[in-house]
């Protein structure tokens, strides 16, 4: 097992748990389902075959392929950001001949014709996220980060990532990176008498050192069973959510770039 480190941040990000047809929400943190949206979009894979398992990455006397399923999520929440609204109309304004269809296939009366929707987002978020799983399918997922064949989104098309995606290509533990190494990108700087940094972290697995029966503190409805577009499917997930005090020296400072850039090369942060 090994690992590698994200950076998700971007003027705009959403990836929604239940939102569907007239309101499109938005979890607080990017969820399983986005960011294995984009693995599969980084390797050209269609929305049908998406959560196929890679067999051309089965080491030497597996009996099995691996899999999504095989992959471990951590995510440090380093800036919450702020939620926007964005408000939608569709058919407003035309002949009844070419007003919005209804389930039927009939057209909408044109009293009626406006469709009315609203999609929300996180502006001026910032999640590092730490991605373990078998060695050969997370050396092929930071691969074709660095060279998607489809266009990267977060959550949305809309949503672009910001530079650097990938931070560390390939750590033994990534999980230890965010906690002791990697820097932390937040607007507010540390104060004068500040020793510690209270940073949240959502784990899908009980945290390490905690009792292992410890209840969730959560549920996410986003473990994908099926990413097709009319047939599109997702489980609960169950989540971990603690506060970590990371130490201040993590703090990338006014220029993050610069401390991102250091770490992404392999100078100590």
């Amino acid at each position: 097992m090994t690992g590698l480190v994200l950076r998700l941040a971007g003027l705009l990000q959403s990836s929604g748990e239940r939102g569907v047809f007239h309101y499109r929400d938005t979890c607080a943190f990017p969820t399983r389902s986005a960011l294995i949206g984009m693995f599969a979009a980084a390797q050209g894979r269609s929305r049908e075959h998406a959560l196929d398992p890679y067999p051309h990455l089965r080491a030497p006397g597996d009996t099995t392929a691996p899999s999504h399923r095989d992959l471990t999520l951590t995510i440090r929440i380093d800036q919450p950001g702020t939620p926007y609204r964005d408000f939608h109309t569709v058919g407003g304004g035309r002949p009844r001949e070419q007003s919005l269809h209804t389930g039927d296939g009939t057209r909408r009366k044109l009293s009626a014709s406006t469709l009315v929707s609203h999609r929300d987002y996180l502006t001026g978020a910032v999640f590092t996220v730490a991605v373990t799983g078998p060695a050969p399918l997370i050396g092929h997922i930071a691969e074709t980060l660095e060279r998607p064949r489809f266009g990267l989104f977060l959550g949305r098309r809309a949503c672009l990532p910001d530079e650097p995606l990938v931070l560390n290509p390939d750590s033994p533990d990534p999980v230890h990176e965010l906690l002791t190494r990697t820097p932390l990108t937040r607007n507010r700087l540390p104060g004068p008498t500040d020793t510690h940094l209270p940073t949240t972290f959502v784990w899908e697995h009980p945290p390490p050192g905690t009792d292992p029966t410890t209840p969730p503190d959560r549920e996410s409805t986003s473990e994908p069973v099926n990413l097709a577009r009319h047939t599109r499917r997702h489980l609960p997930r169950p989540l971990w959510m603690t506060t970590e005090p990371l130490p201040t020296h993590l703090h990338a400072g006014t220029r993050p770039l610069d401390a991102l850039i250091t770490y992404k090369h392999g100078a100590p942060a």
